[in-house]
């Protein structure tokens, strides 16, 4: 996890890859300094990200019967809780093929993840790949801050 303020956000590079969507073309732009940080957060919380969710144990051809969905939610060495997300669901695949139960997801807003993520959890859009960003438990409290008052 990247610590740093919210001025000093700093992304995979993306020299080698094209963004595939809006939330890759924010990544790069960001990337490329073409972004200030506050515009860069302000226009993330408003795209959707794919969020893995724990499939069910009694599954009805692809049918959410739950209310609740259980977002994939990693721990890392240092026993900071992240929670996973994507910028699409193809590039999804990969990471949850390591745990076993999340082949499923949704797809919604930053801004929703980030009201109903838990306090001191870090967040991860697109983990390991170029076109990927994370944020420190700060920086998702800063993203939370630029939300309207109403959504808080």
């Amino acid at each position: 996890m990247v610590s740093c303020p919210l001025s000093r956000i700093a992304a995979h590079p993306m020299t080698s890859i094209a963004a595939r969507n809006e939330v890759e073309r924010l990544f790069s732009e960001m990337e490329q300094g073409n972004l200030d940080p506050e515009t860069f957060a302000r226009q993330l919380l408003d795209h959707q990200v794919f969020m893995p969710i724990k499939d069910e144990k009694h599954q009805i051809a692809g049918f959410q019967l739950s209310t609740k969905a259980d977002p994939l939610v990693i721990e890392d060495e240092e026993g900071n809780r992240i929670f996973i997300a994507f910028s699409s669901p193809e590039r999804a695949k990969e990471f949850t093929a390591e745990f076993p139960g999340y082949s499923g997801g949704l797809l919604t807003e930053v801004s929703w993840i980030v009201q109903r993520m838990g306090a001191d959890m870090g967040l991860s859009i697109n983990p390991g790949q170029e076109s990927g960003f994370d944020f420190d438990a700060d920086m998702v409290s800063m993203l939370a801050s630029l939300l309207p008052e109403q959504d808080q």
